[in-house]
């Protein structure tokens, strides 16, 4: 059954509750962020219809927590199968939604493939272990174990950053440790993820197990967090929200992956040509849109110069424009507000002592990508999360002197180090505050399968799928009495 229907203009787009495209009283146009046109009219679900999304994925509990482990592995792989055939059109929703340069979409798009195949892997090893009771005097004679079960309605809200893989993140480890979905899409990228919804449908699973639910957080949001049949929300996005959640969330689980202002630093000795490109990866691809986008660079002062100088140069020959041409490096912003807003940040800069060395301006309409040098740590661009195509870079005399200003943030989800250093990589690894620490490459590498958070306004909770799986399930504990006399 296809969810999206095409009309003369653009995509019209139903809810999926229960199994069933369901038609909303309001709809809004979804605009492409690099062209304006309209791509899609958006249904706005209300409190009524995101109820009736809760209630079909409650009512759907037991279904999905009696399907034995296999039954749930083959949906998750189905899924994986399907996608791979469909991996081109699923990168061109992506970037025309979103404005992802088309060779990062596809990318996303390999990498959902592997968390669907990540989660159907895990499905088959979720167990508890034995207790030793009798390492305790009132043991003796008694033997127990944990189960892993279900935790029953998850309500997960992505992002528009990842909006394939982020979704694939919350909805694979759910269904995996027999969970049921009620999926608020970002409000930008909501075609991914009703085009993923669809292909869960074909791979057989039960109706009322994956609900998509789209409309403006404040309703559907809120209607998610606040009903109690849910039983945990898993959020990725902005730390006011993330901490708005947590305060209504009463006794709910919570996981919430926030944001992060991510920095490196580059030791004395490292060869500087050998990491440029890796260091314009980690600020640039995604338009800087990236939880762990390279924001801060902390150089030693006998590497800075020549790092400043030939990163800015490298900067200067990414490519800008149309996200569908496969040569585009840098495409738009999500919004032109998100564009006016770094643009202040930037201007902020110029009454200060930094320098901008690349960048700094729109080129039609799109952020050029931006590089600041000798930034003030108050400055917004060092101390708040840009989110977008902009790094500062600061000189430091010492890998000490680096690792107290990057621990001087509000943020501390991942930070990275280059070092040929034992000793020092050893060091940074256990002073810096924050929830992974990558040696010799750049805070924003992540695969799939490890964990993933961070600490302080960071968030809580860990993703990456076995480690989700914990999240999403309770552990129960069974003791069985052997002794005669009880």
């Amino acid at each position: 059954m296809s969810k999206l229907v095409h009309n003369q203009n653009s995509t019209k787009t139903f809810l999926l509750i229960n199994g069933n495209k369901v038609e909303a009283e309001k709809y809004e146009s979804l605009f492409s962020p690099f062209s304006g046109e309209e791509i899609a009219q958006i249904a706005m679900a209300d409190n009524q219809l995101t109820e009736e999304a809760i209630t079909a994925a409650y009512n759907a509990r037991d279904i999905m927590a009696k399907m034995p482990a296999y039954k749930r592995a083959e949906i998750l792989e189905k899924v994986a199968i399907l996608l791979k055939e469909k991996a081109e059109e699923a990168a061109e929703i992506i970037s025309r939604e979103s404005a992802k340069p088309i060779v990062f979409a596809r990318g996303e798009v390999e990498r959902t493939i592997e968390t669907y195949k990540f989660s159907a892997e895990e499905a088959k090893r979720i167990h508890g272990e034995t207790i030793p009771f009798d390492a305790a005097v009132g043991g003796v004679g008694r033997i127990g174990y944990t189960l892993r079960e279900p935790i029953g309605v998850i309500g997960a809200i992505t992002p528009f950053n990842f909006p394939m893989n982020l979704v694939a993140h919350k909805v694979g480890p759910a269904i995996a440790a027999g969970n049921t979905v009620v999926l608020k899409p970002a409000s930008q990228t909501p075609l991914s993820a009703l085009f993923i919804a669809e292909l869960f449908e074909e791979a057989g699973l039960p109706a009322g197990v994956l609900n998509v639910v789209t409309g403006p957080g404040g309703v559907v949001g809120d209607a998610i967090v606040e009903d109690d049949r849910v039983s945990m929300v898993t959020f990725t996005g902005s730390p006011s929200v993330g901490i708005g959640i947590r305060n209504k969330a009463g006794l709910k689980k919570t996981t919430l992956e926030l944001g992060s202002n991510s920095a490196l630093i580059i030791d004395k000795n490292i060869n500087i040509d050998e990491i440029v490109d890796r260091c314009i990866m980690g600020a640039f691809s995604n338009q800087g849109q990236v939880c762990i986008s390279l924001q801060r660079v902390y150089a030693h002062e006998d590497v800075y110069e020549e790092f400043v100088e030939k990163f800015t140069e490298a900067a200067k020959k990414l490519k800008i424009g149309d996200p569908l041409d496969p040569e585009t490096y840098i495409s738009a912003l999500i919004s032109r507000k998100e564009a006016e807003r770094v643009l202040d940040w930037i201007e902020e800069t110029k009454s200060s002592t930094a320098t901008i060395t690349a960048g700094g301006n729109l080129k039609e309409g799109i952020l050029e990508p931006t590089i600041i040098a000798g930034a003030d740590s108050s400055l917004k661009v060092s101390c708040q999360e840009a989110f977008a195509p902009v790094v500062i870079v600061n000189k430091v005399r010492s890998v000490k002197e680096a690792i107290e200003q990057v621990n001087d943030s509000r943020f501390g989800l991942q930070a990275g180090i280059y070092t040929n250093d034992v000793r020092t990589a050893l060091y940074a690894s256990q002073a810096l505050h924050v929830g992974g620490v990558i040696i010799n490459d750049v805070p924003t590498y992540r695969v799939d399968q490890m964990p993933y958070g961070g600490v302080k306004e960071s968030g809580t909770g860990r993703e990456g799928i076995g480690y989700a799986i914990e999240e999403m399930t309770e552990l129960k504990l069974v003791v069985w009495n052997q002794s005669e006399n009880g």
